[in-house]
């Protein structure tokens, strides 16, 4: 499995050189694998949204290197237009980046920009519309009369048609309905599932990320505080606590349990998982 992303001492600062400067992201290097799904959370201010823009191409770092496929996507030969094919960046609230007559010709925006051929656009439109499932009535609508999870799974349709070999998502979910997430969530894990893509998943929610991601970038205060197998960062829930995360209900709720010496384990962050710890303490419990 060959490397998707690695970043190389990577820093932002912003308002450089005023009594404003803040080092948004400071000293980041990481490697992330070809077809991951990272999770990527931290607190507000962490340096989260800045590090995806740079992976980008949207904000060049004050210091240090982003590789996509072994290419520093900051050399002179290197064009950031082609990157930004490679690299999708979906963001939140992304349907207010909807402006074309019909579905159909929304998502074909993007293709249309790579200089492919009006067959190939198609294909290419056809291709993300079924990924997202979005129907052939749907692609003759105007996106605008759409409800919300609809518009949010076009604009995601729209960045998917180009094929980029990752796609980064902030809060891909923000802002809709339990039904309407849930369905846009479900169908980003599918395409995960079913293209090998890497796929970069900002959020908030703590049950998203531990629903869907196979790995976990953590930031704080511009640095990585730790990135590892969701199993293994969500081990450290106390820690994750303690520099300002929401974690889990259930992982708060196996916490609170261990003030009375009730110890379900350390890596409570499912229902499924509590329960096993339940079962595994029972059964210790008949054994002594």
């Amino acid at each position: 499995m060959g490397l998707a992303i690695e970043l190389k001492n990577l820093s932002h600062k912003y308002s450089i050189g005023t009594p404003f400067e803040i080092n948004a992201v400071d000293s980041v290097s990481l490697k992330i694998n070809q077809g991951e799904f990272v999770g990527v959370i931290g607190h507000t201010g962490s340096g989260k949204s800045t590090l995806i823009q740079m992976i980008n191409g949207l904000i060049k770092p004050s210091e240090g290197a982003v590789f996509i496929d072994g290419v520093n996507i900051y050399d002179k030969a290197v064009s950031l237009r082609d990157i930004r094919f490679k690299v999708g960046l979906v963001f939140q609230y992304s349907e207010h980046q909807l402006f074309e007559e019909t579905v159909y010709k929304d998502i074909a925006f993007g293709p249309k920009n790579m200089g492919l051929n009006d067959n190939e656009v198609d294909k290419k439109v056809r291709y993300a519309a079924k990924i997202m499932g979005i129907d052939d009535e749907m692609l003759k609508r105007s996106p605008f009369d759409l409800s919300g999870g609809q518009m949010r799974r076009v604009a995601l349709a729209g960045v998917i048609a180009m094929e980029p070999q990752i796609l980064i998502l902030d809060e891909p979910a923000a802002g809709l309905d339990p039904k309407g997430r849930r369905k846009v969530l479900e169908l980003i894990k599918d395409y995960h599932e079913n293209s090998g893509k890497t796929v970069l998943l900002v959020s908030h929610s703590m049950e998203d990320v531990v629903d869907y991601a196979t790995k976990v970038l953590v930031m704080n205060k511009g640095r990585v505080f730790c990135y590892d197998d969701t199993d293994k960062v969500f081990s450290k829930a106390q820690q994750l606590q303690e520099i300002g995360l929401d974690i889990p209900q259930i992982s708060r709720f196996a916490l609170a349990l261990k003030k009375y010496d009730v110890d379900l384990g350390n890596n409570i962050y499912t229902v499924k998982k509590a329960v096993q710890g339940v079962l595994n303490l029972t059964t210790n419990k008949e054994k002594l």
